[in-house]
C-alpha cells in the first residue's frame, strides 16, 4: 500500500515539473517575441488575449487627450467639482465661432451688470459708488462707448441686497428675471457681461503694469453646467445652458487677445461646475477684474485694457 501511494505521488510531481517546464518555454518565447517587435507590444493572432499598451487608446484618442492637457496647462484653472471634455474644448471650434457684433452708438450692444454690486477694494470709501465694482462698470462702459463706438447699457440694480441688508445667497436667482426684462426691452443687445472682482487671500496682489500704470489683472470665468457625481462627469441637473460652447469660445478668444495685447494682464480662465449668469445670451461672460486687495486706481486703469480686449474680440476688422 505504501509503495502504491509513493508511486502516485511521484507521478503527480512529474506532471507538475512538465507543466512548469512548458510554462518556462512559453514565457521565454513570449519575451523573445516582445523584443523582436520593439515598443509595439506583443503581436499575436488574437492581440486581445495578451496585454498590449498600444491597444488601450486609439491614436486619435491619445491625440485628443494630449491636446486637452496642453490646452488646460496654457489657458485654464479647473475647479475640482468639474472637468474638461473634448466635445466642449475644441480650439478649432473656438477660432471659427462667429463672435462679431455690429456697434451702434445710439443703441446698446453690450449690457453690463453686477450680480454682486457690493464688491469694493482696498481703499474704497464706504458708501461711494465710484469706489465699488459698479463704479468700475461705469468706467468700462464709458470707454467702450467713447473709444470704440459700442453702445452699452449699465444695469446698477443691487441683487445682493434684500430689504437693505447684504444677502449674497440667492443673488443669481434674483438677478435673472431682472436682466431678462432688460434684454426683452433692448433687442439690440448682443453681449452680456457680469462684472465682478475676485476674493483672494489678503497677501495676494493681482497687479500688472500697462502703459506705465499699475493695473489690476483680469480673469475670465466659465460655468460648464457639468459636475462630477460618483467619479463621473455629468450634466448639472436644473442648470442647463444652451450657450456653453459660445461662452467658452468668447472667454478663450478674449484670453488669447489679452495675452497678445498685454502679456500678464489676463490670468488663466477659471472653470467651475455651475451656470451662474451665462445662459441668457450666447455672448455672455463673467469677468473677475482684480480683487479686494487692489486699489480703485488699479481697477480703473485696468478698464482701458479690458475694453480694448473686448473690442478686439467682438468687432469685425
Amino acid at each position: 500500500m505504501r509503495k502504491r501511494r509513493y508511486s502516485r505521488s511521484r507521478r503527480k510531481r512529474g506532471k507538475k515539473l512538465i507543466l512548469f517546464f512548458i510554462f518556462i518555454i512559453l514565457f521565454i518565447f513570449a519575451i523573445n517575441k516582445f523584443i523582436s517587435n520593439g515598443a509595439e507590444g506583443l503581436l499575436v493572432a488574437n492581440p486581445t488575449l495578451i496585454f498590449n499598451p498600444g491597444l488601450l487608446f486609439s491614436e486619435e484618442e491619445e491625440e485628443n487627450t494630449t491636446d486637452l492637457q496642453k490646452l488646460k496647462e496654457e489657458y485654464y484653472i479647473v475647479d475640482g467639482k468639474t472637468g474638461m471634455s473634448p466635445e466642449l474644448f475644441n480650439v478649432k471650434d473656438f477660432e471659427e465661432e462667429n463672435l462679431t457684433i455690429k456697434p451702434k452708438k445710439n443703441k446698446p450692444k453690450i449690457l453690463v451688470f453686477h450680480t454682486h454690486s457690493h464688491e469694493a477694494f482696498a481703499d474704497s470709501r464706504e458708501g461711494v459708488r465710484e469706489d465699488t465694482i459698479v463704479g468700475v462698470g461705469d468706467r468700462l462702459c464709458q470707454i467702450l462707448e467713447d473709444e470704440y463706438g459700442i453702445g452699452t447699457l449699465h444695469v446698477t440694480d443691487e441683487f445682493d441686497y434684500v430689504d437693505g441688508e447684504l444677502t449674497i445667497m440667492g443673488a443669481y436667482e434674483r438677478m435673472e428675471p431682472v436682466i431678462r426684462q432688460y434684454l426683452k426691452k433692448n433687442k439690440s443687445i448682443d453681449m452680456v457681461i457680469d462684472l465682478h472682482r475676485d476674493g483672494v487671500g489678503e497677501g495676494t496682489r493681482l497687479v500688472t503694469e500697462i502703459n506705465g500704470k499699475p493695473a489690476a489683472q483680469v480673469m475670465f470665468f466659465n460655468g460648464l453646467c457639468k459636475i462630477y457625481k460618483n467619479g463621473v462627469l455629468q450634466d448639472a441637473e436644473g442648470l442647463e445652458n444652451p450657450y456653453v460652447k459660445t461662452n467658452l469660445a468668447l472667454s478663450y478668444r478674449m484670453k488669447k487677445n489679452a495675452d497678445s495685447l498685454y502679456p500678464g494682464f489676463a490670468r488663466k480662465i477659471y472653470l467651475n461646475a455651475y451656470r451662474y449668469s451665462l445662459h441668457m445670451k450666447p455672448l455672455s461672460t463673467l469677468i473677475e477684474l482684480g480683487a479686494q486687495t487692489n486699489t480703485v486706481e488699479e481697477e480703473y486703469n485696468a478698464c482701458e485694457a479690458l475694453a480694448e480686449v473686448i473690442a478686439d474680440t467682438v468687432l469685425a476688422e
